[in-house]
């Protein structure tokens, strides 16, 4: 399914009022209110043409008391919480192999559609610290048994995941916040024979591998690629098919507070923002309790990384556990690192509910005080890899390596919702609702615009007032869909 990735894009950013010409483009309007209290609707529906579309324009009014039967949502610019870091997703190396398959135009429209201005805006990126599962197969950067590292080079890196990331940084509107997470060290410092299926980084090779995260940070940035940060360990808890590497939390302490903070600063690049954990929701609050109680190894943190995936068993998400994170720890950062929908399918790619998937995770993250919030593969093929042990997932845009066409999937719109209007640096604003028929949340952008995110994943459409600071608003949500109001 080809798919025009933008909305009718041409439309500016935070534009306070818009209006249609004849032929039903959007251009630019001057007419403002007297209080400049004009709200622009963008909307994404899964029963229509909608796809991050602009609506019509709408006014508030002085606001009455709202009655118990109406739905409203209630924001309170005057608290305010969290300051915003970015989204965005990962560029691993399937990403850039699929990517390399395109053609040219193809590619510069990848790229567009999650970096241009005219597209989604991404302002967070990942990348891999050699080989995961989202490759063709399993590599690290020096020879095996190099304890010195002295055989290091990211030559691999430079065939096609390299090109692509700075192709990525080199269009996107705002500077990239760029940081990389390891999957395993390599398979002798854990004594086994391949990195898969778990395994532990074996205590005589601690040094080794805190001075690879310094190798790797130096030679990407010698590429010019700035390194904001990293995390340890993805997913520390798990033992997986694929590259993956268990830290108890106590261990994973240490093995920050003893050698990979000391090393980092030691190489000049005590400045690099360290992320714990890098898993899911549900041990969060024991390994942040575990690292961030201890001030020698809390020094170093900047924050703690979660992804979603405690549901993979049909459990619920923890949000809570977010929320007793972060008023246990108030001086460190919450961080979505990776999320995607499993199991893919081709005839997956429209699947309604992977879109409300990312809105309902991302409105709650942040309403629980995330600051940034990472997706996982930027791009897959049209199965849903290259994966080298077959686990094959879904990405917001698959490409058909077969035709050179891109198949953009709800997800896409759905993440732009936020990542499009949400610049960095805004600060996330009380925002609650008065039934559980529509979740919310609201952010306010350096140049003073409010950005709301209502979402409906009912079947009925939904009428409610937007009330802020003594005004109102009223619209309709359609049935299953994302809207951003602008003001």
């Amino acid at each position: 399914m080809k798919k025009t990735y933008l909305l009718g894009l041409s439309l500016l950013l935070f534009a306070c009022s818009t209006e249609r010409t004849e032929d039903n483009t959007i251009k630019e309007s001057s007419e403002f209110s007297a209080e400049g209290k004009i709200i622009t609707v963008y909307t994404t529906s899964k029963d229509g043409e909608n796809k991050l579309s602009i609506g019509d324009q709408l006014a508030f009014s002085q606001a009455n008391q709202p009655l118990e039967t109406e739905i409203a949502v209630f924001v309170n610019p005057t608290k305010k919480f969290q300051t915003f870091l970015g989204i965005g997703g990962a560029i691993t190396d399937a990403s850039a192999e699929v990517f390399a398959q395109l053609p040219e135009d193809k590619q510069e429209e990848l790229i567009n559609a999650y970096f241009g201005s005219d597209g989604i805006d991404y302002t967070l990126l990942r990348t891999t610290i050699h080989s995961c599962d989202f490759a063709s197969g399993s590599y690290t950067y020096i020879e095996e048994g190099d304890k010195d590292l002295n055989s290091f080079s990211i030559e691999h890196d430079q065939q096609y995941r390299i090109p692509m990331i700075k192709k990525a940084m080199a269009n996107a509107s705002d500077t990239l916040v760029f940081y990389a997470s390891p999957w395993s060290p390599p398979a002798f410092m854990k004594g086994r024979e391949n990195m898969l299926q778990g395994g532990k980084l074996l205590p005589e090779y601690y040094q080794s591998w805190a001075n690879y995260y310094a190798k790797f940070i130096k030679a990407y940035e010698a590429e010019g690629m700035p390194i904001w940060g990293l995390t340890i360990q993805n997913e520390p808890m798990a033992v997986q098919t694929w590259e993956s590497c268990i830290y108890t939390a106590e261990e994973e302490r240490d093995f920050l507070k003893n050698y990979l903070g000391p090393t980092l600063a030691k190489e000049g690049l005590g400045d690099k923002n360290i992320v714990v954990w890098d898993h899911n929701r549900d041990l969060i609050s024991h390994r942040a309790n575990t690292i961030l109680g201890d001030p020698d190894a809390a020094k170093y943190v900047w924050g703690v990384g979660f992804h979603w995936y405690e549901t993979w068993a049909g459990g619920q998400p923890m949000w809570d556990n977010l929320r007793n994170v972060k008023e246990s720890f108030p001086d460190k950062e919450l961080l979505f690192t990776e999320g995607c929908v499993e199991s893919f399918s081709q005839d997956g790619y429209q699947r309604w509910t992977n879109a409300e998937r990312y809105g309902r995770s991302m409105i709650k993250d942040f309403n629980c005080g995330t600051v940034g919030w990472t997706d996982w593969n930027i791009l897959l093929d049209q199965n849903g890899g290259p994966n080298h042990v077959g686990n094959f997932c879904f990405a917001p845009i698959h490409a058909d390596t077969n035709t050179g066409e891109l198949i953009y999937t709800p997800s896409y719109y759905y993440i732009g919702h936020f990542s499009k209007f949400i610049r960095p640096e805004a600060k996330r604003i009380s925002t609650t609702v008065s039934r559980s028929t529509i979740i919310s949340t609201s952010f306010l952008n350096e140049d003073d615009k409010m950005v709301t995110v209502v979402m409906n994943d009912k079947d009925e459409p939904v009428t409610y007032k937007l009330i802020v600071d003594g005004w109102e608003t009223e619209t309709t949500i359609p049935a299953r869909s994302m809207q951003t109001l602008v003001y």
